[in-house]
């Protein structure tokens, strides 16, 4: 699990939208990079905003098997990004939503499995993601 919660990184996920543009795919490149950066914007607001904790044990030590990129829970930030990438993509790709969705859902899982998050923080990610995806595809089929 901790080698698929790092492709909701902002290293795999910026990378993905710049590879897309090079491969030829500038507009879905651009709009999945938006998609992106929108949904990057709100998780850090509502995280600053609700400063919700990390799972933690009854002494209040995080239980995260992982680093922690800090110390704020709500919402998922990999939920998010893994969303918006696999729905921007799968939005103007349909055949790609079986394996991109899935992959995403999966991603937003690893999160909760490896302590990271609680549930409601990797769904409502998601739906940031779903919401910069959606917004991104009104930009690419126009």
């Amino acid at each position: 699990m901790r080698w698929i919660t790092h492709l909701g990184g902002a290293r795999v996920t910026i990378a993905a939208g710049l590879l897309l543009v090079a491969l030829g795919e500038q507009l879905l490149g651009l709009a999945a990079l938006f998609a992106l950066t929108t949904s990057h914007l709100a998780v850090q607001v509502l995280k600053r905003t609700v400063a919700r904790a990390r799972p933690c044990d009854a002494l209040g030590r995080p239980l995260a098997e992982i680093d922690l990129p800090d110390p704020f829970s709500f919402p998922s930030g990999h939920a998010a990004a893994a969303t918006a990438m696999g729905g921007t993509i799968a939005i103007a790709h349909p055949s790609l939503a079986p394996l991109l969705m899935p992959l995403a859902a999966l991603i937003a899982a690893s999160r909760i499995t490896l302590r990271v998050h609680h549930v409601l923080d990797v769904v409502v990610g998601a739906l940031l993601g779903l919401a910069g995806a959606v917004g991104a595809a009104a930009l690419i089929l126009h």
